[in-house]
């Protein structure tokens, strides 16, 4: 007989430990999935066993016992560990970190694989020459690779330097040297141009690919697939860094900068930080790529963290594009009340002219921003959320873009009783029918959350746009994220102010990358393309230096700033959210858990610790939500984490009616 120490499948903190049972001599392996009986009710559970050993540390007088339950599903030494170190680093339940790595799907009852792409046939182009530039970054990571050493790169090229040939390159050095390599990609709707570049090159029976767009079903043949050794590269959004392979040589990240690699649910991982942590027992490579790397990110390259290796012309040395920005007060005094400026609609006449096609990016959806009563000012709010509803003119209702509740428009003021409601603001649905009126003849189409709902509606837009059959594509930030289309000569930037005037530390960067990601879709054929951003505020730093494209300068004016407040790179922050049904209970959570910690603290560090207030999002979905910040100086993490663990800890043993949720580093304040 042997004994094992399992985590049980089970949601509630009170059974986030490790429970010892026992089982027949070499019938259950580290890893395995089993089925216990558990509580006092024996009843059967799942379960995951985390260690095997002869011995116990203690006796049991009263051992149950495991049953081995699918051997398919099986972790190895590395997943575990890489299970524990996120527990205390992102002081999750064990059962959180598990779920990361096990696929949610069940097996075909057919016994018939599902492979989403089995019969893609990719896109067949010839290995293309390397620039000198592509060689001089590629030799020190084929290097690496080759020799089995842990290191990291920054790749920092420009927009359409030819970051991505140089990932395949460093995957066929990979595969070449009997590895397994993750290609990660920060939005699903990325995926497809990828895949098809990578299956192209080398055989879709070669790729597997992971991501939440896939049914349950297929994301559990790819996992099986991958598990069983069958493929040599994943291809997949942030989830992928989970996948099951048991030789990784190498970790991609493209657009290393995107908020989407930070996780928004429990466990709130780091996909670099994961992604480092697993490389570290296999000895692999990590590459991060950016033409606009977070500022952390580049921080680290500076001081020698990540290896930075630059990629500073396009490909063919076609030329960056031509930017200009328009002051839109300027167009208000002009008198042109409209949110396209007479120099985007000069351009976009002069596009279509050419026969060329247009993208407009407006990082905002909907119609209309919000619903008022002109006579009153009663702004229409959702009920559960208390948050101004968006208008949507396609169904003629008010929607709440955070929990979905959605109301028909109301003919009269549901306050005063006024006919005078009105709709303000503008989304990319109030974009699309201005420049419809403005060119009745060219075919729109927009690419956001509301009209991509379904399977397969993002790759099926993005095929018309690339066939020509849509000339103007209007989009959210869907459309700034590393898509290659020959025949954009023009990208419109709607407005450039949405981003700025989030009430958070990291708005001018997330403002300057999405400016440059966006222009960075212009011109990427022969001719030179051309950029027009629309702002009320052009003189902001993060705007005048996205439009001349100088990163350096940007990080240089950005790093000086989060120097002097001391916000990351040169701390960590904590955020703790404190939810209940009742406002009282949240608000009373967080005011215990500030005391607590205050204590724990020294007091000379007790300055880092701000008061909770509610939080700038203070009910979602009928639950009420208080935030606390604790700010980590540099080397003090683990020890504040350790007090937040013990905290949690000690909390366990209380009947309460309030959820904590600790996100380390967010991306989101709100």
């Amino acid at each position: 007989m042997k004994y094992i120490d399992v985590v049980i499948d089970n949601k509630s903190e009170h059974t986030d430990m490790l429970y010892t049972y026992g089982c027949s001599e070499d019938e259950i392996q580290v890893g395995q999935k089993v089925c216990v009986p558990f509580g006092k009710g024996n009843r059967i559970r799942e379960a995951y066993v985390f260690r095997v050993v002869d011995e116990p540390e203690r006796e049991y007088p009263n051992l149950k016992f495991a049953e081995s339950l699918d051997p398919d599903i099986c972790l190895t030494e590395e997943m575990i560990r890489t299970c524990i170190w996120m527990k205390r680093r992102y002081l999750c339940k064990y059962i959180d970190a598990v779920k990361c790595f096990v696929p949610a799907g069940s097996k075909s009852k057919r016994g018939k694989k599902r492979n989403p792409y089995k019969d893609a046939e990719g896109e067949q182009k010839p290995e293309p020459e390397l620039t000198a530039e592509q060689e001089a970054v590629l030799r020190p990571i084929r290097q690496a690779i080759q020799k089995g050493s842990h290191r990291r790169f920054l790749v920092y090229g420009v927009t359409g330097s030819g970051k991505t040939e140089v990932y395949m390159r460093a995957a066929q050095q990979c595969v070449l040297s009997g590895k397994q390599a993750i290609m990660l990609v920060p939005e699903i709707s990325l995926t497809t141009q990828v895949i098809e570049r990578f299956i192209g090159r080398f055989g879709a029976e070669k790729i597997a690919v992971l991501h939440s767009r896939l049914s349950l079903g297929e994301r559990h043949d790819e996992w099986m697939r991958i598990k069983n050794g069958e493929v040599k590269i994943v291809i997949g959004a942030r989830s992928a860094v989970f996948a099951p392979l048991k030789k990784i040589g190498l970790i991609i990240l493209d657009e290393e900068h995107e908020a989407t690699y930070k996780s928004d649910m429990t466990p709130k991982y780091d996909t670099v930080e994961v992604a480092l942590k697993r490389l570290q027992s296999h000895k692999g490579v990590l590459i991060c790529g950016s033409a606009t790397p977070a500022v952390s990110t580049y921080y680290r390259s500076e001081h020698g963290i990540f290896e930075r290796l630059e990629l500073t012309k396009r490909y063919n040395q076609t030329e960056l594009p031509e930017v200009a920005i328009v002051d839109m007060r300027s167009e208000l005094k002009a008198g042109n009340k409209t949110m396209i400026s007479r120099a985007l609609y000069r351009q976009m006449t002069e596009a279509f002219e050419k026969k060329k096609q247009v993208i407009l990016f407006l990082n905002r959806r909907g119609y209309s921003t919000f619903i008022s009563c002109r006579e009153c000012g009663m702004a229409l709010r959702c009920p559960d959320c208390g948050i101004s509803l968006t208008y949507h003119k396609e169904e003629n209702r008010a929607v709440c873009h955070y929990c979905g509740h959605n109301e028909p428009l109301p003919s009269v003021c549901p306050q005063c009783g006024s006919a005078y409601i009105r709709h303000f603001g503008a989304g990319t649905e109030k974009v699309e029918e201005a420049v419809m009126e403005m060119f009745p003849q060219a075919r729109a189409e927009r690419l956001d959350l509301d009209v991509t709902k379904r399977k397969g509606s993002i790759d099926r837009i993005l095929n018309r746009f690339k066939k020509g059959t849509i000339d103007i594509l209007i989009g959210t930030q869907l459309v700034a994220k590393g898509l290659d289309f020959r025949n954009v000569a023009l990208v419109g930037i709607i407005s450039a102010d949405v981003t700025l005037n989030i009430p958070d530390f990291r708005s001018p960067e997330r403002t300057f990358q999405l400016i440059t990601q966006a222009a960075g879709r212009a011109g990427r054929g022969e001719e030179k393309g051309r950029v027009i951003i629309q702002s009320y505020t052009p003189e902001n730093y993060a705007v005048r230096l996205a439009a001349e494209q100088d990163y350096k300068e940007f990080y240089e004016a950005e790093i000086k700033l989060r120097s002097y407040m001391g916000y990351p790179p040169y701390s960590d922050l904590i955020q703790m959210v404190f939810s209940s049904k009742e406002e009282a209970q949240a608000k009373g959570a967080a005011e215990g858990w500030f005391e607590k910690i205050q204590q724990a603290l020294p007091e000379a560090q007790r300055e880092y610790l701000f008061r909770p207030q509610a939080a700038p999002m203070k009910k979602i979905k009928e639950i009420y939500r208080y935030s606390m910040m604790l700010k980590c100086p540099h080397g003090m993490r683990q020890a504040y984490t350790a007090v937040l663990e013990r905290i949690k800890e000690a909390e366990k043993a209380r009947k309460k009616n309030y959820t904590v949720t600790i996100d380390i580093n967010p991306y989101s304040f709100i």
